[in-house]
């Protein structure tokens, strides 16, 4: 197997040799716009991982390390429309650089784009991959309205939440590293298996992303810090601050959470008070170690070497420890 950083060098070779650029330029352009922006690459990563995991060469797995990339942009165009998000790994998005009837429309083509880097597999693999993909896009599109409909409400409970990032997120790398193996062609139960280790290590990646929006560096994270304050969104942060804080405290930041303001700075530095001096904050980050430490307990009923599980451990350590 190799390091991270290989993977991610092999896939980024990959994807600069794909041709994306046709016409009409107004479809194309934006999707070779959104894939050249960089970010951490994880979710194909992953994929040809796993493939190397069950003794399968990365190459063989990465047309389908590209659907999983391509179909995570399209989530990413059309989420940044959803939440008027003016940046996106610090650039631009899409939708303001352009326009969001071309932001819908590349969105959609993407979407069809991933679908067709099946078909460089064999029948049988093409199912399979097929039928995990189209289950994962669903489940991704239902966290997406579940993450629309908590703004609009005020009893949203952490199963709900845990939930909703399910969906959203953690089915989407659970699904890349099972489909590495799929590609590998191991036995069902050995990929089911690393597919929970990818949901766990997906949902303490979500509830990190969480953590960082409040509390990462700007010039480090690529987004808006404080964006799901500003867009009032129930997350694990502002769900624990309600648990734990004063009846004052929860009222304020209840009352906090239904603004819409032209400046945020005072709404976030206050929200973010509250998340400190609740303990939300500490228990948040209590959270991302357990359902990485969960991941991890998932490895040792793998049938595979521990070289092989030190480096999927590290994977998810450097996941945990990260400040982008």
């Amino acid at each position: 197997m190799h390091d991270i950083s290989q993977y991610q060098d092999f896939f980024i070779s990959y994807l600069k040799n794909q041709n994306i650029s046709k016409e009409p330029k107004n479809l194309y352009e934006p999707i070779e716009y959104i894939l050249g922006l960089g970010g951490k690459r994880m979710r194909p990563v992953l994929t040809l991982m796993a493939a190397e995991v069950f003794d399968t060469d990365y190459t063989t797995a990465l047309p389908a390390a590209m659907a999983v990339e391509v179909f995570h942009n399209f989530s990413l165009v059309h989420d940044d429309i959803m939440d008027d998000a003016p940046l996106r790994r610090g650039k631009v998005t899409v939708h303001e650089k352009w326009n969001i009837n071309t932001g819908i429309l590349s969105g959609d083509a993407m979407l069809i784009l991933a679908y067709q880097y099946f078909e460089q597999y064999e029948p049988a693999i093409f199912r399979d991959l097929a039928k995990l993909f189209s289950k994962t896009a669903l489940e991704v599109c239902e966290g997406q309205q579940w993450d629309v409909d908590f703004e609009e409400r005020s009893n949203v409970t952490i199963p709900e939440y845990l939930k909703m990032i399910e969906y959203k997120t953690a089915v989407l790398v659970a699904a890349a590293m099972k489909m590495g193996a799929i590609v590998a062609k191991t036995t069902e139960k050995e990929a089911d298996l690393i597919y929970d280790f990818g949901l766990n290590l997906g949902l303490a990646f979500q509830l990190q992303d969480d953590y960082l929006d409040a509390f990462g560096d700007p010039e480090t994270f690529g987004k808006q810090v404080g964006g799901d304050i500003i867009e009032n969104k129930k997350t694990y942060l502002y769900l624990k601050a309600l648990e734990f804080s004063s009846p004052d405290q929860a009222v304020q930041l209840q009352n906090l959470f239904h603004l819409q303001l032209e400046d945020n700075t005072a709404k976030i530095q206050t929200a973010k008070a509250i998340f400190n001096e609740s303990g939300a904050s500490k228990v948040t980050q209590e959270a991302i170690e357990m359902y990485t430490l969960k991941a991890f307990e998932t490895l040792e009923k793998m049938t595979i070497s521990e070289e092989k599980k030190e480096i999927l451990k590290t994977f998810g350590e450097n996941l945990m420890g990260r400040t982008v």
